[in-house]
Order: structure tokens, then sequence, then C-alpha cells
């Protein structure tokens, strides 16, 4: 059961889709969470990946590694690709491999390549987050990428203040609102002792101020 204020939460997002100033660039909007009553030597740490009823934004970019049949439904979807011998290609450079994950916020492999991404990139990847998301027989790229664009993922490691983007500045009130209900639920289901866990939440622009929403 959500504890936020309706009221709180409705101010707190109109105020934020409508920044003082506006800037030459799509403006991302971050939930921003300090977890609390956490051990971080003895508590068992916690990750997960859930898709918002929204995308995130139109902006971020997607990366194909995949076989040539999905290189060319790549292409048609104005996708980049990457085929196997361009992968091969990178032979584990860790320079190339991090200019690559700067580049894409993310990544998606055919399933009949998946086994030799660690080969063709070796471990850069996945300690960035990044590992690739498989693409089985059936899925559509142009799905598939929209379901990207509209994932979060949390990961609760060393620090207890969590940060993820959940929408931008060109949403409607009720897109940026059902995205950050979603992702608050989520997260609150992955913590020990689900809003006992959650100290201060707070929504932003990339740059503008922070809006508390809880407590």
């Amino acid at each position: 059961m959500s504890k936020l204020s309706q009221q709180v939460v409705e101010e707190a997002v109109r105020a934020v889709l409508n920044p003082e100033k506006k800037r030459n660039f799509l403006e991302s909007i971050d939930l921003q969470i300090v977890i609390k009553d956490y051990d971080l030597k003895r508590d068992k740490r916690f990750n997960g990946t859930i898709r918002l009823p929204h995308v995130i934004s139109p902006n971020r970019k997607v990366c194909v590694l995949g076989t040539d049949v999905h290189c060319e439904e790549a292409k048609n979807c104005g996708l980049t690709c990457l085929n196997v011998a361009a992968m091969e290609a990178i032979n584990m450079n860790a320079k190339v491999v991090k200019k690559l994950a700067k580049k894409y916020h993310y990544f998606m492999c055919s399933s009949s390549l998946i086994t030799m991404i660690p080969k063709y990139f070796g471990p850069t990847l996945n300690k960035l987050g990044k590992f690739p998301a498989i693409i089985t027989p059936n899925d559509k790229l142009a799905d598939k990428s929209t379901d990207l664009k509209a994932t979060v993922k949390f990961v609760f490691k060393k620090d207890t203040s969590l940060g993820v983007a959940i929408g931008n500045v060109n949403m409607t009130e009720q897109e940026l609102t059902e995205n950050l209900h979603t992702a608050i639920n989520f997260l609150v289901s992955l913590t020990k002792k689900n809003w006992h866990n959650i100290k201060t939440m707070h929504i932003r622009s990339a740059m503008g101020k922070p809006r508390q929403i809880y407590p």
C-alpha cells in the first residue's frame, strides 16, 4: 500500500514538468531514494528491473548485436547494429567497449549469439550493468526497443542512495505519475521491510530543484 500523499505527488509532478527555465535539450526526470535501516555489510543487496508504462525518453539509444537477419531488421527500424564481424573486431578491447557503453543506453543480442558476448566484449558490459537483453525468434525489434526505453533498473550495492530516470519534461502529468508510482511500488517490494526501509524520496528534472514526495 502506497504511503504517498496524492496532493504532494501532484504538486511535485507539476513542478518538475514546468521548469523555471526551458533548456535546449530534453531534460530527464529522476526518482531519488534514500534507504534506511539497511546493514550494508550483513543485509542482502537487492536489484531488479521493471518496464514502466511509458517510454522514459525517446532519445535513449539502443544497439543491436545481431545476426545478419536481425541486422537487416534493425536497419529497417532505424537502429544501429553490429554484426558478428564487427563484434569480432572489438576483440575484448575495453576502451572500445566502454565507448560503446557510453554511447548506447541499451543493448540487445540475438539469442544465438548471446553466449559469445563475453568472448567479443569481455566482462565490461556486465560490469557496467549493460549486458544485452536477449532477442528471441518471435521478438520484433521495434517493439523490443520500445520496451527497453521504458525499462528501469534498481541496483542497491555500496550506497544507501539510489537514483533512476523515470521520465522526461515533455511527458504529460498522467504519464509521469504512472511511471513514478510503478517505479516506487516495485522498489518498495524489493526492500526487506518495504516502506519501513524508505527514508526519503524526491523527484527532479536534470537541471531543476529536487521536489520531496516522501515523507
